[in-house]
C-alpha cells in the first residue's frame, strides 16, 4: 500500500470519527458547567465566571465533539461521564425515518466494546499557539504523538490532524453546538 492511499484512508476514518463526534453527552463541557456552579453560589458570579471562562467552554466542546463524543458513538459508554447508553442510541420515541428494522442488527448498537480510561492515552495537553490557533497534543501509551490543531479564520476553524487537514466547521456552527450543549 503506497503512502497517498494510507493518507486517504486515514482521512477517510478520521473524517468518520469527525462526523459521529457530533453526538454525545458533552462529558468535559458538563464538568466545566460543573465547576462554574460550584465555584460560587450567586447568578451574577455564575454569570461572570462564564464570560470569563468562554475559552474554557470552547476548548471543552471542541475535545467532546472531536474526541470523546466520538468514543462514546463507538464504544457506547462516555469516558468521561462513564454513563450508557451513548445519546444517539437514546430511544425517544416517534422517529421520523424508522430504519432500524430494516438493516442488521448489528448496526443498531456502538461496535466496539467500550474502552477502559486511559486505555491507549498517556497524557493529552491543549496548547495556545496564537489567538486564532489551538493545540490538543496526545501522547499515548506506545509512545506515539498526535496533535489536532484548529486554527480559526473570520468565520470558521480548520482543523488538521498531524498537519493533514480534515474538515472546516463554521464558527456559527460551533457556537450553536456549544449553546445546545448548555441547555
Amino acid at each position: 500500500m503506497n503512502f497517498k492511499k494510507i493518507k486517504i484512508a486515514v482521512a477517510v476514518t478520521l473524517g468518520i470519527t469527525t462526523l459521529t463526534g457530533c453526538m454525545g453527552q458533552m462529558g468535559v463541557s458538563k464538568l466545566v458547567a460543573f465547576g462554574n456552579l460550584k465555584a460560587v453560589d450567586n447568578r451574577y458570579g455564575r454569570a461572570g465566571l462564564y464570560i470569563l471562562l468562554a475559552p474554557v467552554y470552547g476548548v471543552a466542546a471542541f475535545a467532546d465533539l472531536f474526541v470523546f463524543n466520538s468514543i462514546e458513538f463507538w464504544t457506547g459508554k462516555n469516558i468521561i461521564t462513564g454513563k450508557s447508553p451513548a445519546v444517539v442510541d437514546t430511544n425517544v420515541g416517534g422517529a421520523v425515518f424508522k430504519v432500524n428494522d430494516k438493516i442488521d442488527s448489528s448496526m443498531t448498537k456502538a461496535p466496539i466494546a467500550p474502552l477502559q480510561v486511559n486505555n491507549n492515552v498517556k497524557n493529552a495537553s491543549f496548547n495556545q499557539i496564537d489567538e486564532n490557533t489551538l493545540e490538543m497534543h496526545v501522547a499515548l501509551l506506545d509512545g506515539t504523538q498526535q496533535v489536532l490543531r484548529g486554527e480559526k479564520t473570520d468565520d470558521s476553524v480548520a482543523f488538521y490532524l498531524d498537519g493533514n487537514y480534515i474538515t472546516t466547521v463554521q464558527v456559527e456552527e460551533l457556537e450553536n453546538y456549544v449553546a445546545a450543549s448548555q441547555a
